[in-house]
């Protein structure tokens, strides 16, 4: 495909050394498990009085942080989402998420009240 869809919104430049860029995200490096430092919250607000497991401060790509959220949910046997660089599973899961990221090598924290 073409690079000019992506030059859309350019009009004219009269400028002889204008060098046209996009906004394209470059995609965060995956830090290794063992360098990950994740913190695993329970959740009570916002959620109708059910309370929700949040893993936080994963490091990496999006990819890699929606494949260990299957893996958490499928691992728990529960539903969740993966949103904004975090991974929430429904229900009150905590301990069972801390051990299944300490054994998959994951640097991890109960973390919250």
């Amino acid at each position: 495909m073409s690079d000019w869809k992506a030059r859309l919104g350019m009009v004219y430049s009269t400028n002889p050394d204008f060098q046209y860029t996009t906004d394209e995200e470059v995609e965060e490096q995956t830090l290794p498990p063992r360098q990950q430092n994740l913190r695993v919250w329970l959740d009570r607000r916002q959620r109708a009085g059910k309370v929700a497991t949040i893993v936080r401060g994963f490091h990496g790509s999006t990819a890699d942080l929606e494949e260990l959220g299957r893996m958490l949910k499928q691992r728990c046997g529960v539903g969740g989402s993966v949103k904004e660089g975090e991974i929430l599973i429904q229900g009150d899961h905590r301990d069972r998420v801390v051990e299944i990221l300490l054994k998959a090598g994951y640097g991890c924290k109960k973390a919250g009240g």
